[in-house]
């Protein structure tokens, strides 16, 4: 799947975390590489390997300084495309440097993130990035939230697909009565087993579930898996919700949940650290290769479930956010979850069709060089989710499919149907 992924440009750190020129060097892992980001002195983001290709010191002790990494056991310099640009221990007359070349990977930047391209490309073949809405925001309407989760990358994005689990895990405690009559909150949990239609599209899976509304009507929520790795969950209203979620392969057994998002599309509120949002606090970052945005809560102080809270149904789960239900459900299956175990039934029927899409563009790539879906197409990217209320005997993917464009206003949809509840 690896092999999968490099076909595709790759959000891989924030533009923050490479602040300014010739700031401080970073420790970034990708798909499982060692890698050490720097913001040269032209302001460029280089993305280059670990150990110097002299004696393999590592480059995060490096100088940026000059338009350049340099090294500081022996002095070599690299540039953002792994250039060696100097060699001070060689002889003047020396042409060695121009013999050596670190891995080093194309950057570029937009919306406040550095994507990166870790494929088979030439510099001037490179595929364009994805057309992803919230990735392609003005400054002032744009949200980025991004968190570290200790599992596979497939274990956590399987939780925004899995789009019947909102009922219990999030919303158990929240009754039917307790909501308006005509509100999707109503609908939502007056029925908490969804029914799915579930159909492949030219950038990857889409599905709506359905269940009762008012008389005559059926409330939908629709939803999409992109390749290589990103959901737009069903949560808010199609048409106007503007957001994104990449679930990036830190290694096999780590990944980080990037969120691009329009503010004010969700419906509900959101916490923050910082200009980071997330629903929960963040410890300080250190600089190992795992000390990126890591909740406080986590497995070692049991996301710190409050028992009372559970019992008296103040809270289904005790835990104190939405995030930390999805990081106890998914980090407690293990780090890769032994799926000969799973028992999967009809809610499960975005999982399976989205697990058979990635084999086989997988398989596709590995034995026919079949490029996966969407790498040379970024309209495929232009999409929405959210939910909808339609005639009963509508069918669900022509009367939304204007709802699901992206980058189309809607003024005549408001938010107020969500009665306050997230992610009906």
């Amino acid at each position: 799947m690896g092999t999968l992924m490099r076909q595709y440009w790759l959000p891989g750190l924030l533009s923050r975390e490479v602040p300014e020129p010739d700031s401080d060097p970073r420790r970034i892992m990708l798909l499982g590489e060692q890698l050490i980001a720097f913001r040269d002195t032209n302001g460029k983001v280089g993305l280059i390997q670990n150990n110097c290709p002299h004696r393999g010191a590592s480059l995060f002790f490096g100088r940026n300084e000059e338009a350049g990494l340099r090294c500081v056991y022996h002095g070599w310099k690299f540039d953002v495309t792994g250039r060696c640009i100097d060699m001070p221990n060689e002889p003047a007359e020396s042409d060695f440097k121009s013999k050596v070349k670190a891995v080093a990977y194309p950057t570029s930047e937009r919306g406040g993130i550095v994507w990166v391209y870790m494929g088979p490309r030439a510099e001037t073949e490179l595929p364009p990035l994805p057309d992803l809405e919230g990735n392609m925001l003005d400054e002032s309407q744009s949200g980025i939230g991004i968190f570290q989760r200790e599992c596979n990358w497939m274990q956590a994005l399987e939780g925004d697909i899995d789009t019947a689990h909102v009922g219990f895990l999030h919303q158990g405690a929240i009754s039917a009565d307790s909501v308006p009559a005509d509100s999707w909150a109503k609908y939502a949990l007056s029925d908490r087993a969804p029914r799915f239609k579930v159909l492949d599209i030219d950038g990857g899976v889409t599905y709506g579930t359905y269940r009762p509304a008012n008389p005559g009507n059926t409330y939908w929520r629709v939803a999409h898996f992109l390749f290589p790795f990103y959901t737009m969950v069903a949560a808010g209203v199609l048409g106007l919700k503007v957001a994104v979620r990449a679930w990036v392969p830190i290694d096999d057994d780590h990944c980080f949940g990037l969120s691009m998002s329009k503010l004010g599309t969700q419906g509900r509120r959101r916490g923050g650290a910082g200009d980071n949002l997330v629903d929960a606090p963040l410890r300080p970052d250190s600089t190992d290769w795992y000390g990126r945005f890591r909740f406080e809560a986590d497995a070692r102080n049991d996301y710190m479930i409050d028992r009372q809270k559970q019992r008296s149904l103040q809270s289904y789960t005790g835990i104190p956010s939405v995030s930390l239900e999805d990081h106890a459900v998914t980090e407690t299956m293990g780090p890769i979850y032994d799926r000969t175990q799973e028992r999967l039934g009809s809610s499960d029927a975005m999982i399976i069709r989205t697990r058979r899409r990635l084999i086989g563009a997988a398989v596709a790539l590995r034995d026919r060089g079949t490029l996966p879906p969407a790498v040379d197409d970024p309209a495929a990217y232009r999409l929405r989710s959210g939910g909808v209320v339609l005639p009963a005997d509508a069918d669900w993917t022509t009367a939304t499919r204007s709802l699901q464009e992206a980058f189309v206003d809607h003024p005549e949809l408001g938010l107020e149907v969500l009665a306050g509840v997230p992610a009906v």
